[in-house]
C-alpha cells in the first residue's frame, strides 16, 4: 500500500495544500502513476476538487490582429502581406503582422523600418492598418461566442483577447469524442463562424496545455499539439531559453541563467528547496513547472476578487521633464477618480511611481497613506504630487503609474479639524456632476483647459480603447 499515515493524516486533516504537495511529489518518483492513483484515489473519497488529471485545451488565434484586419478586407492572412501599426508614426512598433510575412522571418512585434531588411517576392507591397480595438474586441466576443457552444463559462478562463483556456474533462464522455477529436472540432467552427485561423495545445493540466500551444501548435498537423506526462523529459526540459516557457520573464530568466540554469531541464534537476530559499513560493511553483507539475483550476483564475485597489499605468510616447509631467499625473488622476466614484469606493492609500527614460533607467514607486479616506481628485492629484516632488531626480520620465488601494464604502463625509465642510461639499457636488455629464456625452465633453496643450495626452487617450483607436 502506497498511502502512508502521513499522507493520510493530511487527507483527515483536510489539508488539501498538502496533500497537493505530496501528489506532486509521488509524480515525480512514480513514473507508473500507480501509487500516484492509489492515492489520488483515497484523497478524493475524503476530499473534493483535487484537480490533478484534466484535460484541458488552450487555445490561441493566429496573429488575431492582422488577421481580424485581413477577414474584415475581405483579403486572405495567409497570403497577404499586412502589419498592424500607426502608419504616420516615424519607427511605429507593429502590433501584429500577417502569417504570411511570419514566413518570412517578421517577427510579431518589430519596428515598422526594419520589415524591409527582409527578402519578399519582387513587387511585395506591405499593406499598414492602423489598429481598430473596437473590431478586435467584436471578433474576440464571436469566437467566445463560438467556445460557449461547447463548454459553461466556469470551464473557460479568458486568458488574453487572443487566448483561452477550456477544461473539458467532463464533455468528453458527453460528446463521446477524445481531447484531440474536441479540439479539432472547436478550431473549424472558430473558422467557419469567423473565418479565423487557430492553434491549440492539449495537455493534462493547465500549464502543459499552454505550453504545448507556444511551443508546437502551429509547427504541427491541423495546428493541434497534444503533450502528456511522457513528454516533460523530451520536450518541456528542452524548452531554451527559458523565457519561452509560461510564466518565465527576461528578469526571471537572467537571475536562473546566473545559477546556471539554462534549460527546463536544468531547473527540474536543481533543488527545489533553494529555489524556493531565492524566489520564494514562486520558485517553488516554477520548480513544479519545470517537472510538468500543475495543480491550478479554471476557477482559480475566474473568482471575482474583491475591489482592493484600481490602478492606471502609462507609457509616454515622448520623453517628458518634470513640469510637463504634471500635466499627466492631473489627467491620470481625472480618471482613477471617476472610477473611484463609480464604484462609491474612497482611498485612503495612494502609491505612485515614475519610470525613466529606457536612456537612463531606474524609477521609484512609494506610497502615502492618507488619515482620512477620500475620493476627491483635487486631494489625490495632490498627495500624488507630493510623492512626486520629494523623490523626483530631474531625468527623463517615460511611464507614469498611480494605484489607489485601502479602498472603503464611501458612506459619507469624512472631515477633519483643518478642513472646510463648504469646499468638501462644494468639490464633492462638483465631481459628481462631472462623472455624470462624461457618463452620458463622452470622456472628451469636458475637459481641463491644459488638456488642449501640446503635450497632454487625455484628449486622444479617451478616444481609444485599451491604448488603440477603437
Amino acid at each position: 500500500m502506497a498511502i502512508t499515515s502521513e499522507f493520510m493524516e493530511a487527507v483527515n486533516n483536510g489539508n488539501r495544500t498538502r496533500v497537493r504537495i505530496m501528489l506532486k511529489d509521488i509524480m515525480l518518483v512514480d513514473p507508473t502513476m500507480e501509487k500516484f492513483d492509489e492515492m489520488l484515489k483515497y484523497a478524493s473519497s475524503k476530499m473534493n476538487d483535487l484537480y490533478v488529471k484534466r484535460n484541458i485545451i488552450a487555445i490561441d488565434l493566429k496573429s488575431f490582429f492582422a488577421s481580424c484586419e485581413c477577414i474584415d478586407r475581405g483579403l486572405d492572412p495567409f497570403t497577404t502581406p499586412l502589419v498592424v501599426c500607426n502608419p504616420k508614426q516615424k519607427g511605429a512598433i507593429t502590433l501584429a503582422v500577417t502569417p504570411y510575412l511570419k514566413q518570412f522571418g517578421v517577427p510579431g512585434r518589430c519596428r515598422i523600418y526594419d520589415i524591409n531588411k527582409y527578402k519578399f517576392p519582387r513587387g511585395t507591397v506591405i499593406m499598414k492598418a492602423p489598429p481598430r480595438m473596437s473590431l478586435y474586441v467584436e471578433k474576440s466576443k464571436e469566437v467566445i461566442e463560438t467556445y460557449l457552444e461547447f463548454v459553461s463559462k466556469e470551464d473557460m478562463h479568458i486568458y488574453s483577447i487572443d487566448e483561452v483556456l477550456l477544461d473539458v474533462t467532463s464533455y468528453l464522455k458527453m460528446y463521446k469524442l477524445t481531447d484531440y477529436e474536441l479540439a479539432l472540432k472547436i478550431l473549424k467552427r472558430i473558422k467557419e463562424k469567423t473565418g479565423l485561423t487557430a492553434t491549440a495545445g492539449i495537455g493534462p493540466n493547465l500549464m502543459m496545455a499552454k505550453v504545448a500551444m507556444d511551443i508546437d501548435a502551429k509547427h504541427v498537423k491541423n495546428n493541434i499539439a497534444k503533450w502528456t506526462y511522457d513528454d516533460v523529459e523530451t520536450k518541456l526540459w528542452e524548452i531554451t531559453p527559458l523565457s519561452k516557457m509560461w510564466g518565465i520573464g527576461s528578469r526571471m530568466e537572467s537571475n536562473l541563467n546566473k545559477l546556471g540554469l539554462k534549460k527546463i531541464g536544468d531547473i527540474a534537476k536543481y533543488d527545489r528547496y533553494k529555489l524556493k530559499e531565492k524566489f520564494g513560493v514562486i520558485g517553488e511553483e516554477l520548480w513544479y513547472h519545470a517537472n510538468g507539475i500543475d495543480l491550478s483550476k479554471i476557477s482559480d483564475f475566474n473568482y471575482a476578487p474583491k475591489d482592493k485597489s484600481i490602478s492606471h499605468s502609462q507609457v509616454l510616447f515622448k520623453d517628458y521633464n518634470g513640469d510637463n509631467v504634471i500635466l499627466i499625473i492631473k489627467e491620470m488622476c481625472d480618471v482613477l477618480t471617476k472610477r473611484l466614484r463609480a464604484m462609491n469606493k474612497c482611498t485612503k492609500v495612494i502609491s505612485f511611481g515614475i519610470g525613466y527614460s529606457r536612456s537612463v533607467g531606474g524609477g521609484f514607486y512609494h506610497s502615502f497613506k492618507r488619515d482620512v479616506p477620500t475620493s476627491d481628485t483635487k486631494e489625490i492629484c495632490n498627495d500624488c504630487l507630493r510623492i512626486f516632488d520629494k523623490y523626483y531626480e530631474d531625468l527623463p520620465i517615460r511611464k507614469v503609474s498611480i494605484a489607489l488601494g485601502g479602498l472603503s464604502d464611501d458612506t459619507g463625509m469624512q472631515l477633519n479639524l483643518f478642513e472646510s465642510i463648504e469646499e468638501k461639499v462644494h468639490n464633492k457636488s462638483k465631481d459628481k456632476v462631472v462623472d455624470s455629464i462624461k457618463d452620458k456625452f463622452g470622456a472628451n465633453s469636458i475637459i481641463k483647459a491644459s488638456s488642449l496643450l501640446p503635450d497632454s495626452t487625455a484628449i486622444e487617450r479617451n478616444k481609444k480603447i485599451g491604448g488603440h483607436s477603437a
